[in-house]
């Protein structure tokens, strides 16, 4: 990918150095503006900006230093170049002291020049990206790995808090893509038992007789394949935390089988007749609500309450919008440098767009979109042409998509519409529910 030119600002009132400034920066590919007025170029500056600023010391009217201060009081982080002659040195170191990068004396020659403007923005750049790490570190730390900083957020990262270290059971609701299991992964491992097993269960995707298995294991000779014992996730987890990921989607038989080992925290394996004990922290998890459900009959009720301790819903990104530039910076930095990418961010006008756009896939959307941005991106800036995929949701063909990118939007759509119920999806598409599950399995669902 092309660079982007380094911004200079060249300040001196002798038009001779000007011109031999432009000459030498086309040669170093610089971006150069060059200004024998002070007061020009400190206008220029605040409406444009720059990377870096040359500025002659003495100059009639405004000073090098007096230029120095305007500029900072601006942006404080600008690197700024003083130019002296050698009698006044002092007066150089004086700028230093106030806040410019360096100072070369007159006469120069280029070559001295550039080795110096190089070093300096190699200098700041360094500060920059270290100032960028410190953000996101305290960032993570401030928001068990989440991003976000608005009031929703905050009241996630408030209950979480609260939570952690007490072994109760947990249910977080919310709609597909909007961090459930990250949301579960921070409330265990902000827990004084982090260094306990967090076991991982999607529920939606296995057979009652599979998830019967991996839940709570088999003896040897249990049933056909059964070649040795097995131990289940739940005995494997025990002292832990078990994420049982779409737990709407289980059957009234696995219903009451669950409820029995949260009840008595005991469990059978499959083909076995000794109780064995468990202890288990369950956080549970349904972009369906559970209440609702459990009214309906469509959830037993006593699971509900069992596992309905603490309710964690998190918010669609559509509630939280003030959170996407920040969720936006995060994504390009970590796909700019997994794509060794020069791409900085996206312009005003399409992040205005990112905020305006509803997400229903929410910050799994947002990150897909990003992805395919910085992946595809000519420029460090990003524009609008280049998130041009964001579409109404009304219409799942308006850009003319290959059959196999029409199958995928369809399917999506009708898992949206029946509350992501892959028994509804399946059964409308007529296909067998485990077929579903390659095709989500590919789309990353």
């Amino acid at each position: 990918m092309k660079q982007q030119q380094p911004r200079i600002l060249f300040v001196d009132d002798d038009p001779n150095a000007g011109e031999l400034m432009l000459r030498f920066s086309e040669e170093a590919s610089y971006s150069c503006t060059v200004f024998r007025l002070p007061e020009m170029a400190l206008e220029h500056f605040k409406k444009e900006g720059a990377d870096l600023i040359v500025s002659d010391l003495r100059m009639p009217k405004m000073t090098g230093v007096e230029l120095l201060k305007a500029v900072r009081e601006h942006t404080p982080d600008i690197p700024f170049i003083i130019i002296t002659g050698y009698a006044n040195v002092d007066d150089a170191i004086d700028a230093l002291r106030l806040g410019a990068s360096d100072f070369i004396k007159k006469p120069f020659d280029m070559d001295e020049l550039q080795i110096l403007i190089e070093k300096t923005l190699g200098h700041y750049a360094l500060l920059a990206e270290n100032r960028f790490l410190k953000r996101q570190l305290t960032i993570e730390q401030s928001s068990f790995g989440m991003i976000g900083s608005s009031k929703n957020m905050l009241e996630v990262y408030q209950l979480i808090q609260k939570i952690s270290d007490i072994r109760c059971n947990v249910i977080i609701q919310g709609e597909s893509g909007t961090g459930k299991e990250l949301a579960a992964r921070a409330v265990h491992f902000e827990s004084q038992f982090a260094d306990k097993p967090f076991v991982v269960i999607d529920c939606g995707s296995l057979t009652d007789t599979l998830l019967e298995s991996e839940l709570f294991g088999h003896e040897k000779g249990a049933f056909t394949g059964a070649q040795k014992m097995k131990q289940g996730l739940l005995e494997i987890a025990s002292g832990g935390t078990v994420f049982l990921d779409e737990i709407g989607n289980i059957s009234d038989a696995m219903q009451t089988k669950l409820m029995r080992v949260i009840q008595e925290k005991q469990l059978t394996r499959v083909g076995g007749t000794r109780p064995i004990d468990i202890d288990v922290r369950f956080i549970v998890a349904s972009n369906k609500d559970l209440e609702r459900m459990a009214v309906a009959n469509e959830f037993r009720h006593d699971l509900y309450h069992r596992l309905n301790v603490v309710k964690l819903t998190m918010p669609p990104l559509r509630e939280h919008r003030d959170d996407i530039p920040l969720l936006t910076q995060h994504f390009i930095a970590l796909y700019a440098k997994n794509f060794q990418r020069d791409v900085k961010s996206f312009d005003s006008d399409a992040m205005k767009k990112l905020i305006a756009h509803d997400w229903p896939g929410n910050v799994r959307e947002l990150q897909n979109l990003i992805e395919r941005s910085v992946a595809l991106a000519d420029t460090p800036i990003m524009k609008l042409g280049e998130i041009s995929s964001l579409r109404s949701t009304d219409t799942i063909d308006s850009d003319l998509p290959c059959l196999e990118e029409l199958e995928r939007r369809y399917i999506l759509k009708l898992l949206n519409r029946f509350n992501d119920s892959r028994d509804k999806t399946a059964e409308i598409l007529g296909i067998n529910k485990s077929t579903l599950w390659r095709k989500l399995q590919q789309y990353k669902k």
